[in-house]
């Protein structure tokens, strides 16, 4: 596997039997899934670095290697039409773990029906009860109960909840008339509870750390970090390597069977058209030879958007007071020493699921509760003691798309979400606002409660929350779809093999094969998609769960919160399908 320099001035780093382009959550799985066999020779090409860092390791450091151009692309959206032109920032992970190496590590599977969506959707063998059990080998759940994995790469923990605003968060989402669940995670999604974080050991818990590195210390995987991709081999209709380059240097690397893209759903699609593949006229335009005229790579973008909602504290209990750098300095230090105290979490800690309205099956908005009042990035912060929750919706049926800006790999492609385009966003988005408004009006809330910080209370018209939604919406930075999986003409990926439509030799495993987002934080359904595929890959798949229950209000159609979710759709999914797929239809 030495490199060595070929007649034509490119080096050559070796043929392999797979070669992986990325090494984010989707890539780090695959190296080591597919080197489960001491057999395989594997490439691994990351365009970052390590992921060795004290800030990436520390949780509540979170909002640091997210704003750090080492471990960030820096990307940004096109100006949004939705959003009166706004640009919107868009953080991707650049580095070993990718994205895993610097989100906010909220570990959420997603509903049950999500996947069955994915089913209704073209994703064949994509079903909850397929997928469930790769949850279970993937997670090392501390208390998590049934359905849960218990010795898996990726560990996973609930926060310790100390603050009284956390319970007071669930407590008002019951007493507003929704249902509490004690894992969110495991038989009821819906409702409101305690929040789990992908942390073990007081660190970060990406997917570099439970996955790439044991992979590389079995020695048959090799990563080549700062390795940015310039396109596929292809000959004859089949992708034989890759062409990349190393601190300026030409390279290329040979795939005895396999490539397999995992650079995510903003570069995946990107190095597919800069290789042929893709729509003809927008190769056309740049000046690329045509491989495959394949029009739905790019496009299908979707994405999770969120917004803040702020009250201010009357009691000082909240993380305010830990900002000053002198409180930084020693929450810092407690971790160094121990791994342990408010530096061991990513503060969110209680959340929730809840529907927008009557006749929509499963949840459709997620709250991310925070006891602080600050912005995501941790760039804004209110001036005294606060809280806030994260609240958006999970289905959003606008598109978007990815472009070419050109054809060279030095330059990052045109991105347009082309977010708040349907009218069922202005529906959802302001049910996000006013419902968030009734739960912090409960009275778990009456002796923190004091003003509203954002939006404000002059803030009530559709109008007047239309102009807040427009200028403060933001991503919550779960790109997927553009390489959509599926069995109909407009699926570019085979959910059978993984395999890309239109070549030999092409796997595509990451978020962009994602059929549908899902209602929830997206690497966890990044991680349990690579997990299954890596097995597809290898010709083989994990019998399907007998206990797999899929749980909704018994009464959906006519309301928009219960209690008790309690009817149970896993022997009735003819009609559960057609219930999702009416959900899921642009009206």
């Amino acid at each position: 596997m030495n490199d060595t320099q070929t007649p034509g001035g490119t080096e050559d780093a070796g043929t392999y039997d797979y070669v992986i382009i990325g090494a984010g959550s989707a890539g780090c799985v695959m190296a080591a899934r597919l080197g489960e066999d001491p057999r395989a020779r594997i490439l691994v090409l990351e365009a970052g670095g390590s992921d060795r860092s004290i800030f990436v390791r520390m949780p509540a450091a979170l909002t640091i290697p997210m704003n750090t151009r080492r471990f960030n692309w820096g990307m940004s959206t096109e100006p949004e039409p939705g959003l009166d032109g706004r640009v919107v920032n868009l953080p991707r992970g650049k580095g070993l773990g990718g994205s895993s190496s610097i989100n906010g590590m909220c570990w959420v599977r997603g509903n049950p029906m999500d996947y069955e969506l994915w089913g209704a959707l073209g994703a064949e063998g994509w079903s909850w009860a397929n997928v469930l059990p790769y949850f279970q080998r993937l997670e090392n759940v501390t208390g998590g109960g049934a359905l849960r994995g218990t010795d898996g790469p990726i560990s996973v923990r609930r926060g310790d909840a100390h603050n009284p605003l956390f319970q007071a968060f669930v407590d008002a989402g019951r007493q507003a008339g929704y249902a509490v669940s004690d894992n969110m995670n495991s038989r009821q999604h819906e409702g409101f509870g305690p929040m789990e974080m992908n942390v073990g050991g007081g660190e970060r818990s990406s997917a570099a750390v439970g996955y790439l590195h044991p992979a590389v210390r079995r020695g048959n995987v090799r990563v080549i970090p700062h390795a940015l991709v310039d396109r596929l081999i292809v000959e004859g209709g089949r992708v034989t390597g890759v062409l990349f380059s190393q601190d300026g240097r030409p390279v290329r690397a040979q795939a005895g069977r396999d490539v397999i893209l995992s650079a995510g759903s903003i570069m995946s699609p990107v190095i597919l058209k800069r290789s042929g593949l893709g729509p003809a006229q927008e190769l056309a335009d740049h000046g690329i030879a045509v491989v495959a005229d394949c029009v739905q790579v790019g496009g299908n973008l979707m994405d999770h958007m969120e917004i803040y909602l702020q009250m201010e504290c009357r009691q000082p209990i909240t993380l305010y007071a830990q900002m000053t750098p002198l409180r930084k300095a020693m929450l810092g230090a407690q971790w160094l020493l121990t791994r342990k105290g408010l530096g061991a979490t990513n503060h969110f800690e209680s959340g929730g699921h809840i529907r927008s309205r009557a006749g929509i099956v499963y949840p459709d908005i997620q709250f991310h509760f925070l006891p602080l009042a600050i912005s995501y990035d941790g760039k804004s912060m209110a001036t005294g003691h606060g809280f806030q929750v994260h609240v958006g919706t999970k289905r959003s049926k606008s598109r978007g798309w990815v472009k070419l800006r050109s054809s060279a790999p030095q330059d990052l492609p045109r991105v347009q979400f082309n977010y708040m385009t349907h009218p069922d966003d202005w529906l959802e988005m302001r049910a996000c606002v006013r419902l968030t408004r009734e739960i912090f009006a409960q009275p778990a809330f009456a002796r923190y409660r004091g003003a509203e910080l954002a939006p404000g209370a002059a803030c009530q018209t559709d109008a007047d929350i239309d102009a807040f939604l427009k200028a403060k919406l933001e991503s919550a930075y779960h790109p997927c779809g553009t390489c959509q999986m599926g069995t109909d003409d407009a699926a570019v990926v085979d959910p059978r093999t993984m395999k890309f439509k239109g070549v030999e030799g092409l796997r595509v495993v990451d978020s962009s094969v994602l059929p549908q987002a899902t209602a929830g934080d997206l690497n966890a359904p990044t991680l349990v998609m690579a997990e299954r595929a890596a097995d597809l890959v290898r010709g083989r798949s994990l019998p399907a769960a007998q206990d797999a229950p899929l749980l909704a209000d018994p009464d959906w159609a006519t309301r928009q919160r219960s209690a008790a979710i309690t009817r149970d759709y896993s022997a009735d999914r003819e009609t559960l399908r057609l219930a999702l797929l009416e959900n899921a239809r642009p009206r």
